[in-house]
């Protein structure tokens, strides 16, 4: 009997894993239609509206586990799920790209290479010491704002 409820997850995850994805494909397309007709540029797009929509499961979570004062697991759950698309996502997509024709080069200008950096730094220097109060998540928050605002108006040289 285990293998069959186990075989009856595993299909049943199979399947929601594949609609998942075909509706994150109708999203994607939403938003980049949406996008060109706001006239929002690609770099705004992809740092600021595509990582907000796409991790809104996990920010919900790291909200909710901040309010019930879980502070270390909030925590996992945000730098976690960062790590997790750094260390396997990006990579996997690089080498899926290769068979499928689709070619990930991964060539960031240096605006956005250094905005990523920068903003690596100020997280690692926020969360370094286990503890945080209302100023550094303040700063934090006015380091996001500042980022949003410099990818709304960046205009990348090709």
């Amino acid at each position: 009997e285990n293998r069959l409820v186990t075989h009856f997850c595993l299909n049943r995850l199979t399947v929601v894993t594949v609609l998942i994805a075909i509706l994150s494909e109708m999203l994607t397309g939403a938003i980049e239609d949406a996008a060109k007709s706001m006239g929002l540029g690609a770099a705004f797009v992809g740092f600021v509206i595509l990582p907000i929509v796409g991790n809104a499961a996990e920010h919900s979570t790291a909200i909710v586990m901040a309010y019930k004062n879980k502070m270390d697991l909030a925590l996992g759950v945000a730098l976690g799920s960062s790590t997790q698309i750094a260390l396997f996502v990006i990579p996997l997509m690089v080498l899926l790209g290769i068979p499928l024709g689709q070619p990930l080069d991964m060539m960031f200008g240096v605006f956005e290479t250094a905005v990523t950096f920068f903003a690596a730094l100020i997280v690692f220097m926020t969360a370094i010491d286990g503890e945080t109060n209302w100023l550094e998540g303040a700063m934090l928050l006015t380091t996001y704002c500042i980022i949003c605002f410099a990818f709304f108006f960046y205009q990348p040289t090709r």
